[in-house]
């Protein structure tokens, strides 16, 4: 018969480790020490990363945008295409753009760099002909760049 007033055995409790246990695995107070410092400083680094990216990428908002929108393309003959796009470059600024055509297999036919003059307006529309060496299925605006 077992009652609540009975007394448990109790387990003994585990002896203090010496200093040379301590000493041997590696549990001394300066391990300790030096293993927070150590994510401290990993911490703090990271921060930092992080804050300076932060700054760079997000911002920064000194970087112009150039945003190009291709409107229409017509095939003149085999020889050449017509290209019609938009250009949004900063007011004030010049550009360059890279136009080129494309055959049914997507490969690249012609190619003409245009410089884009500065004026007051932002958005402005472009009409350019291009030569190819083959018959083009389309034309387009690749890339823009400021000058």
């Amino acid at each position: 018969m077992s009652t609540d007033d009975e007394m448990q055995p109790v387990a003994p409790a585990a002896p203090p480790e010496s200093a040379a246990m301590q000493q041997r695995y590696g549990r001394t107070p300066g391990r300790r020490l030096r293993g927070r410092l150590i994510a401290w400083l990993t911490g703090a680094g990271v921060a930092v990363v992080v804050t300076v990216w932060v700054v760079w990428a997000g911002l920064d908002g000194s970087s112009a945008t150039i945003d190009t929108q291709d409107t229409a393309h017509t095939v003149i003959d085999s020889r050449s295409v017509e290209v019609e796009f938009d250009v949004t470059i900063p007011r004030g600024s010049t550009a360059s753009c890279a136009v080129q055509a494309l055959s049914e297999k997507f490969a690249v036919v012609g190619w003409k760099i245009i410089d884009v003059p500065a004026s007051d307006q932002a958005t402005r529309s472009f009409s350019e002909t291009v030569r190819t060496s083959e018959l083009a299925s389309t034309g387009l605006i690749y890339d823009c760049w400021l000058t």
